[in-house]
């Protein structure tokens, strides 16, 4: 299956793999694939390519990405402003011999998080909203932008 590119082309995968009864496998870079029982998939929807800061506003910490953006590139640009993710996402670079420390979709979509975890929160915690698409093809939002 090609790169999705927005969440479009996403929904209509999706709508695709249900019609023809074909399980999907949901891919950033694939850096937690050694994690757990390997998935049993007919087709693989790759969201590396929906990567990008779409708004970043660090007097007001909120920051807007796609979900195929690298934790490196989202930790670049916050420490420009002298901010860092307060849920300390957890580095399983080295135990599962990656190059990358993988994308914040994977890191939300996994809820992994580091040793601050205890005391800063979850990376679900900071989550204000996002935009999706379920498993039926349907966009949808969740959450949203607040007013201070």
């Amino acid at each position: 299956m090609p790169k999705i590119n927005n969440l479009d082309e996403a929904a209509e995968a999706v709508l695709d793999a249900q019609q023809q009864k074909h399980r999907l496998e949901l891919r950033g870079l694939g850096t937690k694939t050694g994690i757990g029982n390997q998935p049993v998939y007919d087709a693989c929807l790759d969201v590396s390519a929906m990567q990008g800061i779409v708004d970043y506003q660090p007097e007001e910490l909120v920051l807007t990405v796609r979900a195929g953006t690298t934790l490196s590139a989202v930790e670049a640009a916050l420490d420009k402003a002298n901010q860092m993710l307060a849920f300390e996402p957890a580095d399983l670079s080295a135990l599962l011999k990656s190059k990358s420390t993988g994308t914040i979709g994977g890191v939300l979509a996994t809820n992994l998080s580091g040793p601050r975890r205890l005391t800063a929160g979850a990376a679900r915690d900071f989550l204000l909203g996002f935009d999706a698409v379920s498993g039926h093809g349907e966009r949808f939002k969740s959450g949203g932008r607040v007013m201070k």
